[in-house]
């Protein structure tokens, strides 16, 4: 029995001397619950819109300081035509458009009702559904409160219109949220563990007496990916073109441009993290475990990140899943052109920039 305690003690202390096992039992839990716990939500919160009021009386006045007031809603803008509307939607500011109709109030007393326009970008079915429906639900608060003074009943009619997506189909709004998680995980592991296999196999050294310089070892180990990863963008757009109907609206030049760069972001980041890791295990599990879920909850492709709180919404500007999501769903649901994603374009480019000096540096360390 003593045998066995002292087993089991030794078995303790490897666990506890070893960092990667302590991060896995309890580093990764705690991450998990904080990430779960903050950014999943069928609310939506701080959604920007724009208002197009076109009467500006008192009473549109006091329903936009009442939907401004409550903690879904936004006002980012007012635009005074609606000429202004699709322009608006393509630079991705806003989520929803209201409409106030001309002599809002004197229809209100004369007619006993008025009329919003609720136009919302439908690129995302479920926040265009829930940004509906709690607009509906402000003005009935609103005409309840001016039916509790007065005899007669008045009502406002809200006449939703829907940008995009007029069927509310989800799938125009998984297609490049796969897209961009595939070629995010596949793209970083395929090249996370290609430096690492060198180390495990001893082939290290063969590259540390070779001519090439840093830079050309790493652009090396990422030029056949690139490849790769284009034939899975391509059946990716193909299989949600054909077998999903999902459009392309915009340039296909200009949504491939934008994939590939996607693709070398990826792979980049991937050829930082082999050069910072020892094995190829090490490697997959960072892949995995490291990107896999932020991804999928900070890119926006599933939750809403204006409703997550301030700081993950600071991290998601990190992702760059985030910026390629945006950009995907400008081109091919709205087709927007450079003049509109020109932002995250310049932002994943700049991603791209940083994680091939990062692991050139790292590369050149390890070579010292």
């Amino acid at each position: 029995m003593k045998r066995f305690i002292g087993f089991v003690t030794k078995e303790f202390y490897h666990i506890f001397r070893d960092k990667r096992t302590l991060f896995i039992l309890f580093g990764m839990p705690i991450a998990q619950i904080i990430l779960f716990g903050f950014a999943i939500t069928n609310e939506i919160n701080n959604v920007n819109i724009a208002i197009l009021d076109q009467s500006k009386d008192v009473a549109t006045q006091k329903i936009i300081a009442k939907i401004n007031a409550s903690k879904y809603f936004v006002v980012k803008q007012n635009i005074n035509h609606e000429n202004e509307i699709e322009n608006v939607f393509k630079k991705g500011k806003v989520k929803a458009v209201l409409v106030f109709e001309n002599h809002f109030i004197k229809n209100l007393e004369t007619k006993k009702q008025a009329k919003v326009q609720v136009i919302t970008d439908a690129t995302d079915p479920n926040i265009a559904n829930t940004v509906t429906n709690y607009v509906n639900a402000i003005l009935q608060n609103y005409t309840q409160q001016l039916n509790r003074n007065n005899p007669t009943a008045y009502s406002i009619q809200t006449q939703t219109q829907l940008y995009y997506n007029p069927e509310l189909k989800s799938v125009f709004n998984f297609v490049p949220g796969v897209m961009t998680i595939i070629l995010m995980l596949v793209s970083a592991m395929m090249t996370s563990i290609s430096i690492t296999r060198e180390k495990e196999m001893g082939t290290m050294e063969v590259l540390l007496v070779s001519p090439l310089k840093p830079f050309q070892v790493i652009i090396g180990k990422v030029f056949p990916y690139i490849f790769l990863s284009i034939i899975n963008a391509t059946i990716i757009v193909l299989l949600g073109y054909f077998v999903f109907k999902m459009p392309i609206v915009g340039s296909l030049f200009l949504l491939a441009f934008e994939s590939i760069l996607f693709i070398i972001t990826a792979l980049s980041l991937g050829i930082l993290i082999s050069t910072v890791t020892d094995s190829q295990q090490t490697a997959m599990m960072i892949s995995l475990f490291g990107l896999m879920l932020p991804v999928i909850i900070l890119s926006g492709f599933i939750f809403p990140i204006s409703s997550m709180p301030l700081p993950m919404q600071i991290i998601s500007n990190i992702i760059p899943a985030k910026w390629f999501i945006i950009i995907v769903k400008a081109v091919m649901l709205k087709g927007a052109s450079v003049s509109v994603i020109w932002k995250e374009t310049l932002i994943l480019i700049g991603m791209t920039a940083v994680y091939i000096l990062l692991s050139i540096k790292k590369y050149k360390i390890r070579l010292e």
